[in-house]
C-alpha cells in the first residue's frame, strides 16, 4: 500500500473513526484503525464491537486530487497513535507507505513516523449492510429528535432497556422516548416512508452519532433486529441494539390538568440556578398572585425567588421537583415561554410548548 493524501481530509476522517475506538478494549486489536485503500478511496473503520464508524476520503473533491501515487492495500494502526502524528504535522499533503506489511512509514517535510502495523485480516469482520426498514431524514430533524429526549435516559446499567432511545416509526411517523422512570421525553417528526418498527439505541451512542452529522443535510436509516445503520456523507456509522421491550410508555401522560403555570423559560431557569445553590431540591409554591421557588438546606440554610412574570391558573399548589429535571426539560422544549401543567401535588407533571405538540415532557415530583 502506497498514497498521498490530503492533510485536512485525513485529519477530519480520523478524527470520526476515532469516535469509536476505545481507550481500552477487551480486544487490544480494536484500539486501531483499519485503513484500507481501494477504488472508493481510503477507507477508514473503527470499532468498539458495540458501534463501528466507517468514513471514506475520495480520491477527488471536486477538482482537488485528494489522494494521488497511489498502490492499493490495507493495514491495522494504532488510532490514537496515528491521529496524533497527522495533528502534529505541518504539510498540506503526507505520504505513506506499507513496508513488509509490518511498518508504515508516515513522511512529511523532514519528519519521518514508523508505527508498527497489524495484518488488516486480523481485525474482526463487521457487517455495515443496511438491512430491515430504510428511510432518509433531514439530518438537522433527526439531530433534533435526538438532543430533546436523549438526555431523559438513565446512566445506570442496572436496567439496561432505560439506558437507550426507544425510535418507533408507524404510519410516516417517527417517535423518539426516553425515560429514566423519574422522568420521560418524547419527539415525534413525520417521515417519508411507511417504515415500521422499533429500535433500543443506547443514549450515549446516538448523541455521538447525530454530533456526527455536522455539514449534512440528509442521513439514510437502515434499522433491522440486531442494529441501527445511518449513512451520510463518505461516512456509515452502525450500532448495537439493547434486547428487550422497551416499557409502554404510550398513555403515561396525562391529558388533563387541574394547574397551570405559565412562565417565561430564560427568568424561570434563572431563578432555579440561584435557588439550587442551596440543594438540588426545590419547591415551587403557586397562588394566582405570586409564584415563589424555594430551597433549603439543614447545614447549608436557604434561598428563595420570587417569579416577577408568571401567570398561574387554579388554587394554592405546592410541588417539590429535581432541579436538574426541570431545567433539562424546559431547554429541551426550546421555546422563550412554556406551560407547566399539574395534576396535585404528588403526580407528574408536563412541560408544555403550547406551540409544539410533537413533544411531551413528563416529571416526576419529589417529596419535601
Amino acid at each position: 500500500m502506497r498514497f498521498t493524501v490530503n492533510r485536512e481530509y485525513l485529519l477530519k476522517a480520523l478524527a470520526m473513526v476515532s469516535k469509536a475506538v476505545p481507550q481500552k478494549a477487551e480486544l487490544p486489536i480494536l484500539q486501531n484503525v483499519k485503513m484500507s485503500l481501494n477504488e472508493k478511496g481510503l477507507e477508514l473503520t473503527g470499532s468498539d464491537n458495540s458501534m463501528t464508524i466507517k468514513t471514506t476520503v475520495p480520491y477527488m473533491n471536486g477538482e482537488v486530487e485528494l489522494i494521488k501515487n497511489f498502490k492499493h492495500g490495507e493495514t491495522l494502526v494504532q488510532c490514537k497513535l496515528l491521529f496524533e502524528i497527522i495533528r502534529h504535522s505541518e504539510s498540506e499533503y503526507i505520504d505513506f507507505e506499507l513496508i513488509d506489511n509490518s511498518i508504515l512509514k508516515i513522511s512529511y517535510g523532514d519528519t519521518v513516523n514508523k508505527p508498527v502495523t497489524i495484518r488488516a485480516d486480523e481485525y474482526p469482520e463487521i457487517d455495515l449492510s443496511l438491512n430491515g426498514a430504510s428511510f432518509d431524514a433531514k439530518a438537522s430533524d433527526i439531530s433534533k429528535l435526538v438532543e430533546q429526549t436523549a438526555f431523559a435516559a438513565s446512566t445506570k446499567e442496572t436496567r439496561p432497556i432505560l439506558t437507550t432511545v426507544n425510535l418507533n416509526a408507524h404510519a410516516n411517523i417517527l417517535t423518539a422516548t426516553a425515560t429514566d422512570t423519574a422522568r420521560l421525553a418524547r419527539k415525534s417528526i413525520d417521515i417519508d416512508s411507511d417504515a415500521s418498527f422499533s429500535a433500543n439505541i443506547p443514549a450515549k451512542k446516538l448523541l455521538d452519532i447525530i454530533h456526527s452529522f455536522e455539514g449534512e443535510d440528509v442521513v439514510n436509516i437502515a434499522i433491522s433486529d440486531k442494529k441501527a445503520v445511518f449513512s451520510f456523507g463518505n461516512t456509515v456509522i452502525s450500532t448495537r441494539l439493547i434486547n428487550g421491550e422497551y416499557p409502554n410508555t404510550k398513555n403515561i401522560v396525562p391529558k388533563t390538568f387541574n394547574y397551570y403555570l405559565e412562565v417565561n423559560s430564560r427568568e424561570f431557569l434563572s431563578a432555579m440556578d440561584r435557588v439550587s445553590l442551596f440543594g438540588g431540591i426545590i419547591k415551587l409554591v403557586m397562588t394566582e398572585d405570586e409564584v415563589e421557588l424555594i430551597s433549603r438546606s439543614s447545614l447549608a440554610g436557604s434561598a428563595n425567588v420570587k417569579l416577577s412574570t408568571f401567570q398561574f391558573s387554579g388554587e394554592r399548589l405546592e410541588i417539590s421537583f429535581n432541579s436538574q429535571f426541570m431545567t433539562d426539560a424546559i431547554r429541551a422544549v426550546g421555546s422563550e415561554d412554556v406551560t407547566i401543567a399539574f395534576i396535585g401535588e404528588m403526580k407528574p407533571f408536563v412541560v408544555k410548548n403550547v406551540k409544539d405538540e410533537s413533544i411531551d415532557m413528563l416529571v416526576t415530583p419529589l417529596r419535601s
